[in-house]
């Protein structure tokens, strides 16, 4: 194996370039985060329930980035660092599939099997679902607007 020739190594960015961008997904993430768990405990998922906590929670996330994917990229430019923060941190940590694969392993666990294939290809279905819809919402009254 060959080294990379010098100049690929001198256009690599710094660590130093990076750290805005990793310091506002960390912090989106945080928020968005809390806000997911704020959500859990409003309204609790019971012993052996649906978790709808869950699943509102990834729809809203995912109708929220198609919102605000239409508004940043075909509406008005943001600042650079809006995106990795909202986009990738606060909704990031909003939406939770790694909740969604605890939930799905519950409701097996719990005998429901059958809920439980339902719930898992219920949101992924749902979420992607939302971001268009939302999209497709926000283009429409955007172009409404227009005079």
């Amino acid at each position: 194996m060959t080294p990379p020739p010098a100049e690929a190594l001198r256009a690599r960015p710094s660590l130093r370039a990076h750290a805005p961008v990793v310091a506002v997904v960390a912090l989106g993430g945080g928020a968005g985060a809390v806000a997911r768990h704020a959500a859990a405990l409003w309204w609790p998922t019971p012993a052996h329930g649906f978790p709808w906590t869950t699943l509102g929670v990834n729809i809203t996330g995912c109708a929220m980035i198609g919102v605000f994917m239409v508004i940043i990229t075909e509406v008005r430019t943001a600042h650079p660092l809006v995106r990795p923060f909202f986009g990738t941190g606060f909704l990031g940590g909003f939406t939770t599939f790694s909740a969604y694969a605890v939930d799905g392993h519950h409701l097996f666990a719990d005998g429901s099997g059958s809920l439980a294939l339902t719930y898992l290809a219920i949101t992924p279905l749902a979420a992607l679902g939302a971001v268009w819809a939302a999209a497709s919402a926000t283009r429409r009254v955007l172009n409404r607007r227009q005079p």
